[in-house]
């Protein structure tokens, strides 16, 4: 492997040494990077009534800051969550509803629809054995993804494009994304780590924040309180507009007409990375190191001089980056980690971590402060939900490896409500421009290099 590696490496000098572009050309032929335009807002490609993200307004061409609004199917996200708490229960399986037909359900339709999904958390005849615990991965997300292609073939009308198929699929793929994580989850702990085995089977009568929290625990055991926080998170993490990465590579690939297996692996290769859905990590791994390095986590001048040092690449990973802070569209705040901050105080208490959450609050205050007087840029950063999820899924006692897949269980609603809107509505396979800019070279015979 050693010699293997040395004869890559150089390989991919070569690689870097022809495959550096001048950065000076992105300006010059007015490159939309990452499709933003210069001012930071994303260069409109299409239309959807699925999600609504709005952090801003523009006035004279100038960006104004504005408190964060996210809608489902133009129902704000924070009424949608009231709704559920006031009545006493769950909401998932509603969000889920909504975002996949566009209209809340009445009662019976509900209790239909969580029933069907019920009926459907079951894997296939043979799924397990042959295509989760024969060939474990020490990675989730890539195990999810697996799961998903994989699928395909145990679909005998897998490559019908029609609305009623793909909708069965999505609906099939809601339902048993839980199951794969979590069996995912238990073949890496038995396989990589040594740990028995648990597989216990989905319970149709529980909802999905439920099932998944028997799925990955021995005992099966869990509190109404943990089932509730977990389930408001599935709500604010299911959908988040067409512009974001993984929901937009859902576009790009179903509109060259491809199978619905294939569009779904791609949003979870695109959910799977560090800047998109593994960022909860990166906040744990942050909080970690802030917590071993400050001695008193209540002393406001201690936080603040190591976020400085944070801040000034001195400490930490030493990229400047304070991580769960700042969002692509959100500025004065997410209304995600509002929602959120607001119920992890009461998990906090339960679970004796009122310390650890009164640290997380002091860096709301501080981090801004903190990163203008060292940048001095005025910029508005505030936190975003990433910043509390982790929290909150280290306080459910959720191993970190299942964050992400977390997020895409409860982001695959969004996905196929968007692979749906882009098969009726889309009719052209999506293809953004290039622009050359390698000169005209002349081959050479190989006898004369």
């Amino acid at each position: 492997m050693d010699e293997m590696n040395k004869e890559v490496n150089k390989y991919a000098e070569i690689v870097y040494q022809y495959n550096q572009i001048d950065p000076a050309l992105y300006g010059k032929f007015n490159v939309k990077r990452g499709l933003r335009n210069e001012d930071g807002s994303g260069v409109l490609v299409g239309l959807t009534s699925i999600g609504e993200v709005h952090g801003y307004v523009m006035d004279e061409g100038e960006r104004t800051p504005v408190e964060g609004r996210l809608r489902y199917r133009g129902i704000d996200v924070s009424d949608l969550v009231k709704g559920c708490q006031k009545e006493g229960r769950l909401g998932f399986e509603e969000t889920i509803y909504l975002l996949l037909f566009g209209v809340l359900p009445k009662n019976n339709e509900l209790e239909n629809f969580s029933a069907l999904l019920g009926r459907l958390r079951s894997l296939p005849e043979n799924f397990t054995e042959n295509m989760i615990l024969s060939a474990p991965s020490f990675d989730i997300m890539n195990k999810l993804s697996r799961s998903v292609l994989v699928s395909y073939s145990y679909d005998q009308n897998a490559e019908d494009r029609n609305l009623s198929n793909v909708l069965r699929q999505c609906i099939e793929m809601i339902a048993r994304f839980p199951v794969f994580a979590a069996y995912g989850y238990q073949a890496k702990r038995h396989y990589y780590e040594g740990d028995s085995l648990f597989l216990h089977n989905p319970e149709p009568n529980l909802s999905t924040a439920e099932n998944f929290l028997r799925m990955i625990r021995p005992d099966m055991t869990y509190t109404k309180l943990e089932a509730e926080l977990l389930d408001l998170c599935l709500i604010l993490h299911a959908e988040h507009g067409g512009g974001n990465n993984s929901a937009f590579a859902i576009h790009v690939v179903a509109s060259a007409d491809t199978d619905t297996y294939s569009s779904i692996a791609a949003a979870v290769g695109s959910l799977k990375g560090a800047k998109h859905g593994g960022a909860n990590n990166k906040v744990m791994e942050m909080m970690d190191n802030i917590k071993s390095n400050v001695k008193n986590w209540a002393d406001e001048t201690e936080v603040r001089e190591y976020l400085t040092k944070i801040i000034n690449k001195e400490a930490y990973d030493k990229t400047g980056l304070v991580y769960g802070f700042g969002h692509a569209v959100y500025t004065l705040s997410d209304p995600r980690a509002l929602i959120l901050r607001s119920r992890a105080k009461d998990l906090a208490a339960e679970k004796g971590l009122s310390n650890e959450f009164n640290l997380y609050c002091l860096m709301e205050q501080l981090v801004p402060e903190v990163f203008n007087d060292v940048k001095k840029s005025g910029k508005v950063i505030a936190p975003n939900v990433d910043f509390f999820s982790g929290f909150v899924y280290s306080m459910l006692d959720i191993p970190r490896e299942l964050y992400t897949p977390l997020f895409a269980i409860s982001r695959i609603a969004g996905w196929s409500a968007h692979l749906i809107e882009e098969i009726l509505n889309g009719g052209r396979i999506i293809r953004p421009a290039y622009k050359h800019v390698q000169a005209k070279r002349e081959y050479i015979p190989l006898c004369e290099r």
